[in-house]
């Protein structure tokens, strides 16, 4: 196993590794290393829906999806290119920090990949919250958001009243590390605990320009057989549709986290 950085904010690139063959001391060696840098890409792996699902039961329970799972492999979304009109995911986000334990890590397999284009960006909302002035993170130490599935219900055509909400801490502590990180994106946070919405929105705004500065980005370009996992607990991604209509299908699931505190 060979392992070099993947940028300077985040991420690693873990080489000559079939993950389908890791044992417990293996296992124990990537969560350091997922825990120090937030990003594991595994190249070149060939794996069924089965094995990907064995792979990441290494850090925990998977979350089912209910609709448009893989047939027998209710943890198992396929994701597939639309076309950009139809991709709801071209904002920075963490994913589903509207409920109130929101996934752990994310773990995406690409069996197809675009040529060029297509990339996965992320962003470290430690070091964002580390470069805060000390009188900012006083202020949002100190604050609790509302995050909410209304809008993305009303996308889907869904009754909005029926989405989820939670409440979470603007500032996260890390469960592994205890790293602190900003817990907002403009996707889900709608408010602040015992804020109006205008007032809101002027920190959230400036929050939301500097969690993703440039500095503390980096991006993955997919390439067939790629194994990406992300730690949804200090990251945002955007899923970057640059790539027109050329084919893109990944295998996605996520395992269960814990409430944010």
């Amino acid at each position: 196993m060979r392992v070099r950085q993947m940028a300077a904010p985040l991420g690693a690139i873990v080489e000559d590794l079939d993950v389908r063959d890791i044992n417990e001391d293996v296992s124990l060696e990537l969560n350091q290393l997922f825990c120090q840098h937030h990003v594991l890409v595994f190249p070149r792996q060939e794996l069924t829906p089965a094995e990907q699902i064995a792979f990441a039961e290494n850090w925990g329970e998977l979350v089912p999806f209910p609709y448009g799972s893989l047939p027998g492999f209710p943890n198992i979304i396929e994701l597939r290119n639309r076309g950009k009109v139809r991709d709801v995911n071209q904002h920075w986000h963490s994913d589903m920090t509207y409920d109130p334990a929101p996934p752990k890590l994310t773990m995406l397999y690409a069996l197809e990949a675009p040529a060029i284009g297509g990339e996965t960006a992320f962003a470290n909302q430690i070091l964002a919250y580390n470069e805060l002035s000390g009188g900012m993170k006083s202020l949002v130490d100190s604050l609790l958001a509302t995050h909410s599935a209304k809008d993305l219900a009303r996308l889907y055509g869904q009754n909005p009243d029926e989405a989820s909400e939670a409440e979470h801490p603007v500032v996260r502590t890390h469960d592994e590390t205890g790293e602190r990180a900003l817990y907002v994106c403009a996707a889900f946070t709608r408010q602040f605990k015992h804020w109006s919405r205008q007032e809101s929105k002027v920190l959230l705004d400036y929050l939301y320009e500097h969690s993703v500065r440039p500095e503390y980005q980096a991006r993955h370009q997919w390439q067939a057989g790629d194994l990406v996992m992300w730690d949804n607990r200090c990251l945002l991604h955007y899923a970057v549709h640059d790539h027109g209509d050329n084919p893109r299908v990944i295998n996605r699931l996520q395992v269960k986290g814990t409430v944010p505190k």
